[in-house]
């Protein structure tokens, strides 16, 4: 964490300085080090129980009850008060930046990972208070102060990802409230006994007020419903139900201590809620919430497969089997730990450099968030940043879900053979907690979409553009050192290939303009290379940073380093080449295929499949 925030992002000339004046370097180090502890000696404790234990749902009473050993943990959490870090200031909190909270969420994130999602009201906070009127701050500070539950309710049974199709009812009562009916589905922490209350905030779609409430996501706006009805003066509540309440709990592969609902709004008592800023701008307003929520999810499974990494790792080194294969003939050979073996060490450098370079990405893509607070602060132009950050989401969110559980069951959990698959070991768990990230806030082909036509075409390819200069520029730069001039070679034939898929995904897209004579079905070559351009963009981000680091870490090296510190540079440097020459080769065939696909297999009869 140190060595990516202050050597190869250079955090040091942030931290202190404009809107995060209050946390120094020395500040965000004693907290690196605390969360660090902490993560490793209480919060984890609970993290095999509650899978083997978990919530109890009480259909009668509409209620879900954490097992205890949980919410002890919970308590420790918010007792030790680092979430402060992610509240706004003028909530009781403390500007931070988002790269060292990203940092510390790592941590927490794999130690119990659930934890993240339950302590929901840092950002559901700075929502409210940002796009609210005085009523809504006000209900966002007294959320704050009481450390509120929060929930973001998006998905309906019959609309998943197709947010728009969401058919729940808002409908204006005369004191300025809404009555919200409707169902809500895969509600995560929808219903817990943690937190006092729970502020939802609910999409529906306004009924009876002319101009709003249109098809589409247009017509969606974003609402305040809590659990009990308060107080809005004094916070306190008025011991009122409110008509929102949990009518089911998914039985769930992973992650079962997270209580993943199904919301029932009004049907038997009025759900009454607030328009959030008296504005009808929902879906605009919850993704804010949603981007949150992406950068949480890569997170999440970056930070399950670095700790399956080192599991694995701890495993591998006292594991004795088998003689060194230069005399695996001989009989009498001395057994070995496997760490002597050559697949074992390949894998190990997969898990390695997989969970190491998509920390970078973590972090790098939290330090363009720190750059548009700074630039915000200071009156200056953030589009550019702005643009880079949301291009770079759905690669944290996509990329990072789906390498992190591919390399978590097919080597994490292989080092350890059979036993791997036993509960034995926490990698089975790893695994089927990693699962979900691949799906929820949006599925990859989600978010391989939004990477190209959102963030790609529909920005002209500026990020992108920008992105593409900054790798080329380093694969160029003689500086970075004559030792890495192969895998800089890779780097630059990748960052070529990207390009070239990018380029024929734009063609194809230009030539399904029908209104320029073009042939509509072309589309469909766009979506079948969607999901290509995620994976081999991510990887050549990772191998980018990942050389990067190596270049600053051979600088170390020259320079006189440590022992101490000699073995973990030596690790940064072993880890990109390997990288570098056994994952950027294969960009190249997949620019051959992405420039090859047709629409073939969307004219296939469906019942050939």
């Amino acid at each position: 964490m140190e060595f990516n925030l202050f050597e190869l992002l250079e955090r040091d000339r942030v931290l202190g300085t404009g809107p995060f004046e209050e946390v120094d370097g020395d500040t965000a180090k004693i907290a690196l080090r605390e969360v660090d502890r902490l993560a490793r000696e209480e919060l984890a404790e609970s993290f095999e129980e509650a899978d083997r234990h978990p919530p109890v749902f009480d259909a009668a009473a509409h209620t879900v009850a954490i097992p205890p050993a949980y919410t002890a943990m919970y308590k420790i959490w918010m007792n030790a008060e680092w979430w402060r870090l992610r509240v706004l200031p003028e909530l009781g909190g403390t500007n931070a930046p988002s790269s060292l909270n990203w940092a510390l969420a790592e941590f927490v994130l794999g130690a119990n990972p659930t934890l993240w999602t339950y302590v929901g009201f840092p950002t559901a906070t700075r929502v409210v208070y940002r796009n609210g009127t005085e009523r809504d701050k006000r209900i966002a500070q007294i959320a704050a102060e009481k450390q509120w539950g929060a929930t973001m309710m998006l998905t309906e049974p019959d609309a998943g990802s197709d947010v728009g199709a969401g058919r729940t009812k808002a409908i204006p009562n005369e004191d300025g409230t809404w009555n919200l009916v409707g169902v809500k589905r895969f509600i995560t922490a929808g219903e817990h006994d943690l937190s006092d209350n729970i502020i939802h905030l609910v999409l529906a779609r306004p009924v009876g007020v002319e101009g709003v409430g249109g098809p589409g996501t247009k017509g969606l706006s974003l609402f305040l419903v809590p659990k009990f009805h308060f107080d809005l003066e004094t916070g306190e509540l008025t011991g009122e139900r409110n008509g929102v309440y949990v009518t089911n709990v998914e039985k769930k592969m992973g992650v079962k201590v997270s209580a993943t609902c199904e919301m029932t709004l009004g049907e038997n008592d009025p759900a009454r809620g607030w328009l959030l800023g008296e504005v009808h701008d929902g879906i605009n307003q919850m993704f804010e919430v949603i981007e949150d929520a992406r950068m949480m999810v890569g997170s999440k499974a970056i930070a399950t497969l670095s700790s399956g990494y080192l599991n694995a790792l701890d495993y591998a080194k006292m594991r004795v089997q088998g003689a060194d294969l230069t005399r695996s003939s001989d009989k009498a050979a001395p057994r070995v730990v496997i760490t002597r073996h050559p697949d074992i060490r390949r894998s190990l450098l997969t898990q390695k450099s997989y969970a190491e370079g998509m920390r970078s990405l973590v972090l790098y893509t939290a330090s363009w968030q720190d750059e548009i607070a700074l630039a915000a602060a200071a009156g200056e132009d953030t589009a550019l940043a702005e643009a880079v950050n949301d291009l770079l989401l759905p690669v944290v969110k996509g990329y990072g879900s789906e390498r992190s559980w591919t390399v978590l069951g097919t080597e994490c959990l292989q080092t350890f053979g059979g036993s791997g698959y036993l509960q034995d070991y926490p990698l089975e768990q790893y695994v089927r907690d990693a699962k979900i990230d691949t799906v929820y806030e949006g599925t990859t082909a989600i978010q391989a979409q939004d990477l190209f036509f959102r963030k790609i075409a529909r920005n002209s390819g500026v990020a992108f553009g920008h992105l593409v200069q900054e790798m080329s520029s380093f694969a160029d730069d003689p500086a970075a050192g004559a030792e890495l001039a192969f895998e800089r070679d890779l780097l630059l034939e990748s960052v070529g290939a990207v390009g070239a898929v990018v380029e024929k995904m734009t063609a194809d897209l230009l030539a399904a303009n029908l209104k320029a004579g073009g042939k509509e079905t072309d589309i469909y070559k766009v979506g079948l290379n969607a999901t290509r351009l995620l994976y081999i963009l991510g990887d050549v981000l990772v191998a980018w940073l990942l050389l990067r680091g190596a270049a600053i870490a051979l600088r170390a090296l020259e320079a006189g380093a440590s022992a101490e510190d000699t073995a973990f540079y030596e690790g940064k440097v072993a880890a990109a080449r390997f990288f570098a020459r056994n994952v950027l080769p294969v960009t190249a065939a997949e620019a051959a295929i992405a420039r090859a696909v047709d629409d073939s297999v969307m004219a296939l009869d469906e019942a050939a499949f």
